[in-house]
């Protein structure tokens, strides 16, 4: 009899414990969950750096939801693989909305040309070299590099490719943005968006195929810093309004565009990405990163392909190159 007694205690610590671990388990889970669900409520700056990860918390609350129902099955361990589901699902429909049109038609007389966008990091000196090799055999028309202090001495070894260009030393002292061009550039400018951050954006007018494009490259503040990062868009979004035209937005974002603030800012200026978005950051998560540096246009660019260099040349971003197409303007 005593040993019955002993066996049933052991099967009630045993199931003490189950309910134990289940019960933490499933409130980090919710804290976690309701941490990006707050996005669907209020667009809080603190929480800005969790938007941009839903997916990938989304996919581990998941498993961990998984691993709730193998401790105990019970009622909130459903509702919270339901909730989680939901969450994932939804990231994903959300990065759909701005890709380019699929089917899109591209015609013979269209004027087909190429961008790089990389940050190469400001202290990435020992790579210089590699960055510029890079940079040459990239085939790109036009070349944004943000962080650039590193390529300042070897301009003079990119200028057979791209004999013009606006930052180091043209137009800003500091060498951080730098747009380079195969083509001459009009009508250049330099913004700063917000007192973190100077000369941080910049504008520059290229005539692809005889249409002048407006090309401008960003550097966004990171989006934990105040509202800063919701303000740098607006601002943006607002000098690129002045100039009619096509449009290509493109460089660090320091966010993904499911973030509240990017939805808006791509909708109200109606640009899509230039194709599904590899993860750039960080280079240790390869392919699962977070996207958070993009190249955007708006309807009358159209999209040929968009991929992520095969090597990060010692930066902390992974560049992006994407190949465009211009219609002929109509008379």
């Amino acid at each position: 009899m005593f040993r019955a007694i002993g066996h049933r205690a052991h099967h009630g610590k045993k199931g003490l414990m189950r309910d134990r671990l289940s019960c933490i388990a499933c409130v980090l889970l919710f804290i976690a969950l309701m941490l990006v669900s707050l996005r669907y409520i209020t667009d809080f700056w603190l929480l800005a750096f969790f938007y941009s990860l839903q997916p990938h918390i989304g996919a581990a609350a998941i498993i961990g939801s998984l691993i709730c129902l193998a401790i105990r099955r019970n009622t909130v361990a459903w509702a919270l693989l339901a909730w989680s589901l939901f969450i994932t699902g939804h990231a994903f429909w959300m990065k759909l909305e701005f890709l380019p049109p699929s089917g899109t038609v591209i015609s013979e007389k269209a004027t087909r040309f190429r961008l790089l966008s990389f940050n190469v990091l400001g202290d990435n000196y020992v790579n210089a070299d590699r960055v510029v090799e890079t940079i040459r055999m990239s085939g790109a028309d036009v070349a944004f590099a943000m962080e650039a202090g590193p390529l300042e001495d070897r301009l003079d070894q990119l200028k057979d490719i791209y004999p013009y260009h606006i930052g180091c030393g043209v137009m800003v002292e500091f060498c951080d943005l730098l747009i380079l061009s195969k083509y001459p550039i009009e009508q250049p400018r330099f913004i700063s968006l917000s007192e973190l951050r100077a000369n941080r954006f910049a504008m520059a007018g290229i005539r692809i195929g005889g249409q002048l494009v407006n090309f401008s490259a960003i550097h966004v503040t990171k989006p934990y810093f105040d509202d800063y990062h919701t303000l740098e868009l607006i601002r943006a979004g607002a000098y690129m309004r002045q100039r009619p035209g096509p449009k290509i937005l493109a460089g660090d974002f320091n966010s993904d565009t499911i973030a509240p603030d990017m939805q808006r800012f791509l909708r109200q200026y109606r640009m899509q990405a230039a194709g599904f978005e590899p993860a750039t950051w960080p280079i240790e998560a390869g392919p699962f990163g977070v996207p958070i540096d993009h190249i955007f246009m708006t309807g009358d660019i159209k999209a040929v392909g968009l991929h992520r260099l095969p090597d990060s040349e010692g930066s902390n971003h992974f560049g992006l190159i994407a190949d465009l197409a211009i219609e002929p303007a109509s008379n």
